[in-house]
């Protein structure tokens, strides 16, 4: 698989929709994560993150013009144990309570499928980082509908043992703008994973599109110790 430059994959799309990357630093020393949301609509635009305990979740910037909450609050990002969770929706609280109960990644989504905002049926992309006595490991899913028919869910896992340093993948829920918005096709995108936090953050925030942008998480973990640095942009303020 080619490698990718993750900057030109923004800046060339419009909207991608959600995003979440996944890798290692160049210098094998840390696990990178990364989630951006973005909107077309005033309810989706009317976003911040904000830190919860370990995690992150969504909050309306002005609660007064708050339609919808249902697929537009959540926490992204939950912590268990040696496990970081990353989703596009609530299904983060699924897999948490289901690798709580140790069940796999794969089986806690079982129960979930694509968001039912038809004709859209936005596509539910996860992914979980596992440290564990200096090692990681990663695993990427989207549950699709197939091909815009609602009748039927497509379930893709993706795992990455032992990732090569400087790598990682990338996975949004639209391949482009469009209407119906056309889902993300094929596996996760190779894309490269520098060692400076700040660079990476103000790369992504800078590449995505300026009138869609709406939110930016950054998280990297250093795999030997499991302390954390974040870095969080809304561009509500």
């Amino acid at each position: 698989m080619n490698m990718l430059s993750l900057e030109q994959e923004l800046k060339n799309n419009a909207y991608p929709g959600r995003g979440i990357v996944i890798g290692k630093t160049e210098d094998g020393t840390k696990a990178v994560t990364a989630y951006f949301i973005m909107g077309r609509s005033s309810n989706s635009r009317n976003r911040v993150f904000v830190e919860e305990g370990q995690g992150i979740r969504t909050e309306a910037f002005d609660p007064s013009k708050l339609e919808d909450p249902s697929l537009i609050i959540y926490a992204p990002v939950r912590v268990l144990g040696n496990k970081t969770i990353v989703t596009n929706g609530d299904q983060t609280d699924t897999i948490y309570e289901g690798m709580d109960k140790q069940l796999t990644f794969e089986q806690s989504l079982r129960s979930r499928e694509f968001e039912p905002d038809g004709p859209n049926y936005t596509p539910r992309i996860s992914g979980v980082m596992h440290i564990e006595d200096g090692t990681y490991n990663y695993a990427m899913s989207i549950l699709k509908s197939n091909n815009g028919d609602p009748s039927s869910c497509n379930r893709y896992t993706f795992a990455y043992e032992n990732p090569k340093a400087g790598e990682g993948h990338f996975i949004h829920t639209y391949m482009h703008d469009g209407n119906p918005l056309p889902s993300f096709e094929g596996e996760p995108k190779l894309v490269a994973i520098p060692n400076d936090m700040e660079e990476f953050a103000n790369m992504l925030w800078e590449s995505l599109n300026e009138e869609n942008k709406v939110s930016l998480f950054v998280r990297f973990i250093d795999i030997a110790t499991g302390e954390y640095e974040t870095k969080i942009i809304n561009k509500n303020k």
